[in-house]
């Protein structure tokens, strides 16, 4: 490994473990306020519990939550529950009975995937039709684009994942409806690729359009106003051939803008991955997190969102270093 390539990602290390070190008093503010918030949640885990096993006397309800502490008062809980998280213990789930780890970390990779595709759909989406947009501009086939984002834009992704399971799974049998992958089915290797990706095409579009809708407007009025700039009409004097002034010059200069609308919605993302794994029974954190609410069980709901916070940060060190990557005058510190 070259000198230059180890520089980098010393660079690209120190800037993540600075913004971890800034954002971590924002964290744990956050995490304070809202374990205080759910305390307000009427009912608690050992309700729950009774709740499904048909009932409970006072006694058991009361030995229930001696064994997992929730007779203790808030304060002296929020003070075990800090301790444990600068242990690295994110607690125990009551409802599943395992560790909160263990369960963040079965069903993080399917939040991932799905968040990855949907982004790279929306990113790479909104480039191509933006661009299109912009080299068509004020013909129908702009007017025609820019209705159809703004129609994506517009409808809630919900909606677009409960129309598209209507269509592509009831009417016309082409995805499966929910899951990620086709249950009794023994699959391996290939075949279970090929069948996760399958159960994965549909939430991923139904997430991916309305950010691609954004990405495509802003990348058309991007590419308008830098293809004005006088660089780009010195590129087109000298001869150039106009799809590589528009490819080298006027879209990557397009993609600033688009990487850190990009970077700052990722949170959004992260929120509508949470409906559209309902939507399809999608096994991620998401699907977690509702569960998780619907049993009052707020360690798990405190781990996912603990998880969400350092996922956003790395998502923004990336699109700082992707930014330098594209312009050289920005310089990481």
């Amino acid at each position: 490994m070259s000198e230059k390539t180890l520089k980098s990602i010393r660079r690209v290390g120190y800037a993540l473990w600075r913004a971890a070190l800034r954002a971590l008093p924002s964290v744990v503010g956050i995490l304070i306020v809202v374990f205080l918030l759910l305390q307000m949640v009427p009912g608690d885990a050992a309700d729950v519990l009774a709740g499904e096993s048909g009932g409970a006397t006072a006694d058991t309800l009361a030995a229930l939550r001696a064994r997992f502490g929730l007779d203790h008062p808030i304060l002296l809980q929020l003070l075990a529950y800090l301790n444990n998280l600068a242990h690295f213990n994110l607690g125990y789930s009551i409802r599943y009975n395992a560790s909160v780890l263990d369960l963040i970390l079965g069903r993080l990779p399917h939040t991932l995937v799905l968040m990855a595709a949907a982004q790279v759909v929306a990113v790479f989406g909104g480039l191509v039709v933006g661009a299109l947009m912009a080299a068509r501009a004020g013909k129908w086939t702009d007017r025609l684009l820019s209705l159809v984002s703004l129609v994506f834009y517009s409808t809630p992704s919900f909606w677009i994942g409960l129309m598209s399971l209507i269509v592509f799974s009831v009417w016309l049998g082409w995805f499966p409806s929910g899951g990620n992958i086709t249950i009794g089915a023994d699959l391996h290797g290939w075949a279970y690729i090929v069948d996760y990706l399958r159960h994965a095409v549909l939430p991923v579009l139904s997430l991916g359009f309305f950010f691609l809708s954004i990405y495509a407007r802003l990348t058309r009025s991007a590419m308008l106003e830098i293809a004005r700039q006088d660089f780009v009409r010195t590129a087109h004097a000298k001869g150039l051939h106009p799809l590589r002034v528009i490819v080298r010059h006027v879209l990557r200069c397009a993609l600033l803008p688009v990487t850190t609308v990009a970077g700052m919605h990722f949170g959004a993302m992260l929120g509508g991955a949470a409906v559209i794994e309902t939507v399809f029974s999608w096994p991620g954190l998401g699907r977690l997190a509702l569960e998780a609410v619907l049993a009052r069980d707020f360690s798990v709901l405190m781990g996912i969102l603990l998880f969400s916070s350092f996922l956003v940060i790395l998502t923004n060190v990336l699109v700082d270093v992707l930014q330098a990557w594209l312009d050289p005058r920005i310089k990481l510190a």
